[in-house]
C-alpha cells in the first residue's frame, strides 16, 4: 500500500489543486442569504462558511465580491465568512453581473488560475452570469451547488442546468475539499481538513 512516490504535476493536474484553482465568492449579504427558498438558511450559512474554510486551508487565492455596500443599500458580507477570510478585501459593486466589474475582473485574472470554485448568491443571477462570462473568456467554472441558493428551487435548478449546459462543472463542498487533499500522508493540511469535515453535522 504506497501513494505514487512522486506527486502529479500541481499546477497540469486535470482535477482541481491548491496549486490551479481560486475560489471566487459573490454576495453572501443578509439580503440575499433571507431571501434563499431553495436551501435551509443555516445548512447554507454552514457550508458557505466551510468553503471559506477550505480556502484559507488550502491558500487558495480568494476574491470575495459584495453589491451595493458603498451606495448604502445594502449590507456587508456576512461575518461568517468575514471570521474566516480576515484579510480578504471584498470588491463592492453596482453591478449585478459581477463580471461586469472591471475590479472584480481584474482581481479573478490577477489570481493567474483559469480554474473558478465559485459560490454567489442568487444561483440564478449572481452565479450564473459571471460564470457564464468566464467560461467564455475560457475559464473552468466549478460552481459549489451546496453553498448556493436561489429565489425558489426551480429558479435554482434552473440555473444550475443553464451552467451545465454552458460547461460548468458543478460539485459540492465535500467532494472539493476531498479533491484538494487527495492523500493522507499530505500532512500540512489532514488536521485542518478532518476538522473541516467533521464539524458540519452529518460528515
Amino acid at each position: 500500500m504506497a501513494s505514487f512516490a512522486t506527486i502529479r504535476d500541481p499546477l497540469a493536474d486535470h482535477l482541481l489543486t491548491p496549486k490551479n484553482a481560486a475560489l471566487v465568492i459573490i454576495d453572501f449579504q443578509p439580503v440575499q442569504v433571507s431571501s434563499i427558498q431553495s436551501r435551509p438558511k443555516r445548512e447554507l450559512v454552514t457550508n458557505i462558511t466551510a468553503l471559506a474554510r477550505i480556502g484559507k486551508l488550502y491558500e487558495l487565492p480568494v476574491v470575495l465580491s459584495t453589491v451595493n455596500v458603498k451606495t448604502g443599500r445594502n449590507q456587508p458580507t456576512i461575518h461568517q465568512i468575514i471570521d474566516v477570510l480576515p484579510d480578504v478585501h471584498p470588491i463592492d459593486r453596482t453591478s449585478i453581473n459581477a463580471w461586469e466589474d472591471e475590479d472584480f475582473v481584474r482581481a479573478v485574472k490577477a489570481t493567474g488560475r483559469r480554474k473558478l470554485i465559485m459560490a454567489a448568491l442568487w444561483t440564478e443571477v449572481c452565479l450564473v452570469h459571471p460564470a457564464l462570462d468566464a467560461i467564455n473568456e475560457g475559464f473552468e467554472v466549478y460552481p459549489v451547488i451546496d453553498c448556493v441558493g436561489g429565489t425558489s428551487p426551480e429558479a435554482h435548478a434552473l440555473g444550475v442546468q443553464r451552467l451545465v449546459q454552458a460547461g460548468g462543472k458543478p460539485v459540492g463542498w465535500v467532494q472539493l475539499i476531498c479533491e484538494l487533499q487527495r492523500d493522507w500522508n499530505r500532512e500540512k493540511t489532514t488536521p485542518g481538513f478532518a476538522d473541516i469535515l467533521f464539524a458540519v453535522e452529518g460528515h
